[in-house]
């Protein structure tokens, strides 16, 4: 199985899981590869062969339904990410001061500091927001 880092470092794979997290907190059950090639706009062996990664990765998983099939989020490989960012997160990191003592930065420096640890921050929680509001989770 690939590293989880690999797979989702592919933007076209990122946009499939945001499509498909968005339509899961919409309450649908699955999406389908023409709902997802009409969403993104990609060519049908492109998402086909993205979605392949995802399946081996089990970030998604697919439900057949005649010769059709639906597409979900499964989220749990993505513990991995979590575990490995929330070191960089928590307990004062998204602090300048926690990392360099701001007498010794510039001024731009300080304050592109301060902008990028409260991005974290909103980041870290609006992931933790989706994550609730999958099924099963």
């Amino acid at each position: 199985m690939a590293d989880i880092f690999d797979v989702i470092a592919d933007g076209t794979r990122r946009d499939i899981l945001r499509l498909l997290l968005d339509r899961a907190t919409a309450g649908e059950r699955g999406t389908s590869v023409s709902q997802i090639v009409s969403e993104l706009g990609a060519s049908q062996p492109t998402v086909s062969k993205h979605l392949k990664v995802l399946r081996e990765a089990h970030l998604v998983s697919v439900r057949e339904v005649g010769q059709h099939r639906y597409y979900s989020l499964s989220a749990e490989p993505l513990d991995e990410v979590d575990d490995w960012l929330v070191p960089f997160l928590g307990n004062g990191a998204d602090d300048v001061s926690a990392l360099v003592p701001a007498s010794s930065l510039p001024d731009s420096a300080a304050l592109a500091a301060d902008v990028v640890g409260r991005a974290a921050a909103s980041a870290k929680h609006a992931v933790a927001s989706a994550l609730k509001k999958l099924p099963g989770r």
